[in-house]
């Protein structure tokens, strides 16, 4: 490997969102899908579950079939006020993070505002380089491969330079696919081919020989 790129995903990954700001989000979604489409609760819910199966992200699918202008989505999806009551602090995030050898970078499929002040909240953002939001890839969230390719192109990296953590599975075969390392976050003992290494938290990086 040349200089290694480390490519975190952010949610569920570098902190935990599952358990207070997924919720809070999904519920975002499925109401703005009720208001802006005429959609009771069950149909909204199942319209952003079908998206999210068919392209990896409700938001693809919104704008691909109805017209929804994306950064008017993200805004009022992703508002959480009360943001620095409800993101979990990790100890030894920041050292660890610090202990990592090469360029480190963010890719997210949340919008740049959002990620910005949840690293600010872990204070670990200045520790990256870059932060490559859903806006960064033109809204061709993971795990399409343009953004992917949006990605190398900005960094001007190839991808066996670059270990990708995520804890969505779709993201990393799209990661390994381009030739990238696969470090899956997960608690779930089974794993998947494409993946190279699971860890069941961002922290035991440090335990992996890669």
């Amino acid at each position: 490997m040349g200089n290694r790129i480390w490519i975190f995903d952010l949610d569920d990954t570098l902190h935990n969102a599952s358990a207070h700001i997924f919720p809070v989000m999904n519920r975002a979604m499925t109401q703005y899908i009720m208001d802006h489409l005429d959609l009771d609760e069950v149909s909204a819910h199942h319209l952003r579950q079908h998206y999210w199966h068919i392209y990896g992200a409700t938001l693809k699918g919104l704008v691909r079939h109805h017209g929804t202008n994306p950064h008017h989505f993200l805004q009022e999806t992703h508002r959480f006020d009360n943001l620095h009551e409800i993101v979990i602090q990790t100890k030894r995030l920041r050292h660890m993070l610090q202990s990592l050898p090469g360029r480190k970078l963010v890719f997210t499929n949340a919008p740049r505002n959002y990620a910005m002040r949840v690293l600010e909240i872990l204070r670990i953002e200045d520790l990256f380089e870059l932060v490559f939001s859903v806006e960064s890839t033109q809204f061709h969230a993971k795990p399409s491969s343009r953004g992917f390719q949006r990605l190398l192109h900005t960094l001007s990296a190839k991808a066996n330079d670059c270990i990708m953590l995520e804890d969505s599975l779709p993201a990393l075969m799209t990661a390994k696919r381009l030739g990238m390392k696969t470090v899956w976050v997960s608690k779930k003992l089974h794993k998947p081919n494409f993946v190279d290494y699971r860890i069941s938290s961002v922290l035991a990086l440090t335990h992996i020989k890669l």
